[in-house]
């Protein structure tokens, strides 16, 4: 028996095929329409129903370049399931280079959403009932904040033997936070739906970073694989090592002034080490960032520029440092950027 064609926003999809849609979200000021881009692959057998999205904030663009990677992918030609990819979700703020959505809102917290609400609360109500009610699983593409860049991280409510858990262990990103969820979240609204939702994080805002963007298409071909919708890889590879952190905490300045950072993204650290210091341009009256516990640095400022109690150095805590530690410079040696992706 054939299967049925995949429908999203009333464009009907056919078995073995792809679409391109453009799903209405509003008008500028000028009368001009603006769309959420979507592309849907629409396998021939069944499956999962798998979202991958980005740029819910709309300067994290390393997803964007992860979703074109993805869909230009050899791999996903012969798929089980459905395949629902948007490389723009906040498309407000996408071509105003910034994080909000022009009332200022952050999009990533109106879920989910009404549709006679703010700006923010009626996207989160199209993009909810258009696209993300559609899905069965959900992988959520984010980067560091802007002036701040985060080593790639899986972050995730995990509970043992759960498919959110399997997912984010089949990513392979050296790290996995067992992040609590935040209201109003895309991820908080599928975890209440008991969808299975990661949310990758890495690099940051306003830069294409291969470190980052790679690794990003490498884990959701892997949970792609991991969930049955493509075949097995033919390439014999030893599986990706990732530790789950048991917490984590930033470092913040204890005054105003030029920041020199002592330890590089990545690093292990000991409780008490000095991470960076922070002076005047004369370099009188030096302060120091003291790390506040044994741990891994997994997003740090990357603007030298700080003020008082600004966070600074983000360290994540493990039972098992040895091991996280060799998880990070596993990833960092086996992973070569090769221009051939691009």
């Amino acid at each position: 028996m054939a299967r049925p064609p995949f429908e999203l926003a009333g464009v009907r999809v056919a078995p073995g095929s792809r679409t391109q849609i453009d799903v209405p979200v509003a008008k500028l000021y000028t009368h001009a329409p603006l769309h959420i881009p979507v592309e849907v692959v629409h396998g021939r057998q069944s499956g999962p129903v798998l979202l991958v999205c980005s740029a819910i904030h709309g300067d994290e663009i390393n997803g964007v370049e992860i979703v074109r990677r993805l869909l230009r992918s050899s791999a996903i030609r012969r798929l089980r399931g459905t395949l629902i990819a948007v490389p723009i979700v906040n498309v407000f703020g996408f071509v105003q280079h910034t994080r909000y959505l022009p009332d200022r809102r952050d999009l990533n917290r109106c879920f989910p959403g009404l549709e006679a609400g703010s700006l923010g609360s009626r996207v989160a109500a199209l993009f909810r009932e258009q696209i993300v009610d559609l899905a069965s699983h959900i992988i959520d593409l984010h980067t560091g904040a802007i002036h701040r860049t985060n080593l790639p991280q899986i972050r995730a409510q995990l509970s043992p033997d759960s498919e959110t858990s399997m997912m984010a262990d089949a990513f392979g990103a050296p790290v996995i936070l067992n992040a609590e969820l935040r209201e109003g979240s895309l991820r908080a609204y599928a975890q209440s739906r008991g969808v299975p939702v990661l949310t990758y994080e890495a690099g940051e805002a306003l830069r294409f970073d291969e470190w980052s963007i790679a690794p990003g298409v490498r884990g959701i071909l892997r949970v792609m694989r991991k969930l049955g919708m493509l075949a097995p890889s033919r390439r014999r590879s030893a599986p990706m090592s990732a530790e789950i952190a048991n917490g984590s905490s930033w470092a913040r300045a204890t005054g105003d002034g030029i920041l020199r950072p002592r330890v590089r993204l990545g690093a292990r650290v000991a409780k008490g080490q000095l991470l960076g210091v922070v002076a005047d341009p004369f370099g009188n009256a030096e302060g120091e960032v003291i790390a506040n516990a044994d741990g891994i640095i997994i997003g740090m400022s990357n603007l030298p520029l700080v003020n008082e109690g600004e966070a600074l150095f983000h360290v994540a805590r493990f039972d098992a440092i040895e091991e996280a530690e060799n998880a990070v410079e596993s990833f960092q040696s086996d992973f070569e950027p090769s221009l051939d992706t691009l």
